[in-house]
């Protein structure tokens, strides 16, 4: 369920892998659909470049203006293995985005099942965020969440 941490000739990149008991195609509509993308993604929105898109199967794009993040989703029994890779510009942010998109994939889970959170996605950062910055390392851990982002 925790995501884990790889350096790649790329950078470092995160790498967390999520089993969901949801056909692709429901998965897909919660990845690119701008009603379903707001229920769990930040800002609600994919703000950057789109440089590869595969109906129901790949969906990468630019964030940030230097990040490169990939979806993946590949048919799984009755559901669909999502692989989600976020390659880094800064190693100093994979704790920060190592929690972050720990929070955000719990909050996909939740779209896609029609529930809700028992706390907010601040209270769940913070709860994550030390697992993230022990496991990758202090070096890994040099730059925090943006001003005001956690904020309720």
């Amino acid at each position: 369920m925790y995501g884990t941490l790889e350096q790649t000739p790329d950078g470092p990149r995160l790498r967390f892998v999520r089993h969901l008991p949801h056909p692709p195609a429901k998965v897909w509509r919660a990845l690119t659909e701008p009603d379903e993308l707001a229920k769990w993604f930040p800002g609600g929105k994919i703000d950057g470049e789109i440089t590869e898109r595969e109906e129901e199967r790949v969906l990468e794009f630019r964030w940030g203006g230097t990040d490169l993040v990939r979806f993946e989703l590949e048919p799984d029994g009755d559901g669909t293995r999502l692989l989600l890779l976020d390659t880094l510009e800064a190693l100093g942010k994979a704790a920060r985005d190592g929690a972050g998109w720990h929070v955000c994939l719990d909050e996909l889970e939740h779209a896609l099942e029609g529930t809700s959170a028992d706390s907010s996605t601040s209270d769940q950062w913070r709860g994550v965020h030390p697992h993230y910055v022990d496991d990758f390392g202090p070096e890994a851990a040099t730059i925090g969440p943006p001003e005001g982002a956690l904020e309720d």
